[in-house]
């Protein structure tokens, strides 16, 4: 069989259904080989390869499965390399496959810039980005290079892989009888005792915070986590990306942290004695600039996948936990005792939330919590990056089987679109995809792929006709000159009525709130709706440098702050 007959059926062995990207020269024996298979798994071509890797960014993060992309060697490799980096960073296993020039048009080591057409060193270019990146230069390694590949990609901390594979071995026969394999033997040990240091930290604390990172969604125990809480009866706060593990309606769901935050949640954690972060790296935007402004109080339980991230310290003393969650999780909620209900605390945090709740309300906002209202259990949500993803994570009302898929750490502007169209083929279920008018822009191409294919994708557009976080900057820090970020200062926006026009959409115009009430989100229809928004609309609140989490901009009354901090 042909080396790109076995990489197919590797593929579907794993039981990948689908899979990304865009022809090249180089790629055409595995395009073949994809097509005889058609029947067992779906190829999908984006009209950009970075669209590509952000669906099957999306679709890893929806099946748990690996997501798949190819392109071709030279620019199809390199347009990559953004959504590789977004699922180095934000935890996604996904495995890149991209066609290389044939090995004897390689330079191999010569002094010169290039030998083949279109080739370059993609391996290289991804050494830092990736958990494992490899050439293949023979088809006697492809089996080895295969299972590696894999079981790194899903094992331990997830993340992705990249097999270079020139053109010349991907035609070559080979006998899969005759080929070499690959072990990985990687056991994480949890021992008791840390367990049960946690649990008496827990106990003994009168002000027990937990913050919820994508760990637990990464690690499939989003469920076990909501039983795990409805247990220990304590207050959970979250991460922006992670802000969909608690349902909306718990009583234990007290926000997103950060510097986009809700206020409650930053002042609830500042006014923990106890913080167990569990699945979080508790990056910058979580725990401001200064470190030793946060949970200054409180002592703190890390739980983390990567022994790495423990090298970013947050507090001298913190509890150090190296586990995976899908392991942790289950045992602790087999428990025999669990820690006494903190009823007086739980007050504490309710009366913090009801004083705090709707302080920074922007018209966005209230028209993404009616939107939500509306939008079916079951469903994928996607965010852009930017205002939009920031009003989703404050306003959207989360029902229990929905999933919102994000790009956190790489935060690349272009993703919700293509991340909807991955996500759909992974649910085979309706998606709605939320925007600004920037970051549709990114891949606006992939508007053809949900019309040329009829997907039931929703796709909003929060137009404000800017890019409104870094206006909202440029008006702190730089006297209010807009370079670059609005109207008649360089930047502009379509008509997007006319867009959707061109690529044969639905459209709809929401101005204000009494609109969403036209909206008919359960027809199956892929529809652009354009949100109208002031020019200068912008995300609040909004921390400062330097300033402790829970003093956000626009300040609060300060006899209202001192209030709360004396709770």
């Amino acid at each position: 069989m042909k080396v790109s007959d076995y990489v197919v059926d590797f593929l579907v062995s794993k039981g990948i259904t689908d899979v990304f990207g865009y022809p090249g020269g180089m790629l055409t024996h595995f395009m073949d080989s994809l097509y005889k298979n058609k029947e067992l798994i779906r190829s999908h071509t984006n009209y950009h390869e970075q669209a590509s890797s952000f669906s099957a960014c999306a679709y890893a993060q929806v099946t748990g499965k690996p997501g798949v992309a190819f392109a071709t060697s030279g620019p199809g490799a390199t347009n990559l390399v953004t959504g590789i980096c977004n699922a180095y960073f934000d935890t996604i296993p996904t495995i890149f496959i991209t066609g290389q020039v044939n090995t004897n048009e390689s330079k191999s080591g010569l002094a010169v810039r290039q030998k083949g057409f279109q080739e370059t060193d993609i391996v290289s270019m991804v050494k830092e980005c990736t958990k494992y990146a490899v050439y293949v230069k023979s088809a006697d390694d492809i089996r080895y290079e295969l299972e590696k590949a894999y079981s790194l990609c899903m094992s331990g901390r997830k993340g992705p892989v990249l097999l270079d594979i020139p053109m010349n071995v991907f035609r070559q026969d080979i006998d899969p009888t005759t080929l070499k394999g690959y072990l990985n033997e990687t056991d994480l040990e949890l021992r008791s005792v840390e367990l049960e240091k946690m649990m008496s930290l827990i106990s003994s604390s009168k002000r027990p915070c937990i913050i919820a990172g994508s760990g637990l969604k990464i690690s499939n125990q989003v469920e076990a986590f909501r039983t795990l809480v409805e247990k220990l009866q304590i207050p959970v706060v979250t991460s922006m990306l992670a802000f969909d593990c608690m349902r909306s309606d718990s009583n234990f769901n007290y926000g997103f942290i950060g510097a986009y935050g809700h206020r409650y949640a930053n002042f609830i954690v500042e006014k923990s004695d106890l913080i167990i972060s569990l699945g979080s790296r508790l990056d910058v935007r979580q725990v401001g600039g200064k470190v030793e402004n946060f949970a200054h109080q409180a002592k703190l339980i890390r739980v983390d996948l990567d022994q790495d991230e423990f090298s970013n310290k947050i507090k001298n003393d913190e509890l150090q936990i190296k586990a995976d969650l899908k392991d942790l999780i289950p045992l602790l909620n087999e428990f025999k005792s669990f820690p006494s209900k903190k009823i007086q605390w739980l007050k504490v945090c309710d009366e913090i939330m009801a004083k705090l709740k709707d302080k920074d309300l922007q018209k966005a906002n209230i028209i993404i919590k009616e939107i939500s209202k509306s939008i079916p259990d079951k469903v994928m949500i996607t965010t852009d990056v930017g205002q939009n993803q920031v009003w989703v994570a404050q306003s959207f009302i989360t029902k229990p089987n929905q999933k919102v898929l994000f790009s956190g750490g790489h935060a690349a502007m272009g993703y919700s679109l293509p991340a909807a169209i991955g996500a759909y083929y992974a649910s085979q279920g309706p998606v709605f995809s939320f925007n600004g008018d920037g970051g549709i822009q990114m891949n606006i191409q992939e508007l053809q792929f949900v019309s040329r294919e009829k997907l039931p994708i929703k796709i909003f557009i929060l137009n404000n006709r800017s890019l409104g976080m870094i206006t909202h900057f440029q008006e702190m820090y730089f006297d209010s000159k807009y370079a670059m970020t609005t109207e008649n200062e360089g930047y502009s926006t379509p008509d997007f009525e006319k867009i959707a026009y061109a690529y044969d959409l639905k459209y709809t115009k929401i101005a204000s709130l009494s609109d969403v009430g036209s909206l008919h989100l359960s027809d199956g229809l892929p529809e652009i709706i354009e949100i109208k928004l002031d020019n200068l609309t912008y995300v609040y609140p909004k921390l400062e440098f330097g300033k402790p989490n829970q003093d956000q901009e626009p300040r609060i009354d300060r006899d209202l702050y001192n209030y709360l901090m004396s709770l």
